[in-house]
């Protein structure tokens, strides 16, 4: 799992992913320089990072790079919640929480979400009908 995005890191990949097409230094400067003060060296250095990091692939186009993005927001933004999720002591517990914090958009959000992937879920063992099958190592029910 690829760790969070530092501050100018995110406000870089947010352009990147917004546009959704290669991009130079000089475009993502000149679209920064608008909000803040900025060097060019700065820009250059964060792209470069940001591509050695594997958040986006470059190639040349004259004598400048031209950087896309390897994944999208959604997928980072997926990536940092599993992580966050994976290192509690008790899942359940940290997910009952993180529920208790979303606003009503976030939740119906959730609700679509669901809806979505619930036919890839496949269904839990413990709710299937046993069916006695001797390959799965458990014995046949005896109707007892």
């Amino acid at each position: 799992m690829p760790r969070q995005l530092g501050e100018l890191e995110d406000t870089v990949m947010t352009r990147v992913w917004q546009w959704n097409r290669p991009v130079t230094v000089r475009e993502v400067l000149e679209d920064l320089q608008q909000e803040r003060s900025i060097a060019y060296t700065t820009v250059m250095t964060v792209m470069d990072n940001l591509h050695q990091k594997g958040w986006v692939r470059r190639e040349v186009d004259g004598r400048a790079y031209r950087y896309t993005a390897v994944s999208t927001r959604a997928a980072y933004s997926a990536a940092l919640m599993n992580e966050a999720w994976s290192q509690s002591d008790n899942p359940a517990a940290a997910l009952v929480a993180f529920f208790g914090m979303m606003s009503a958009e976030q939740r119906e959000a959730l609700r679509d979400a669901i809806r979505v992937v619930a036919p890839t879920f496949p269904e839990p063992a413990e709710s299937r009908p046993d069916d006695g099958d001797p390959a799965d190592g458990a014995p046949p029910e005896s109707g007892r």
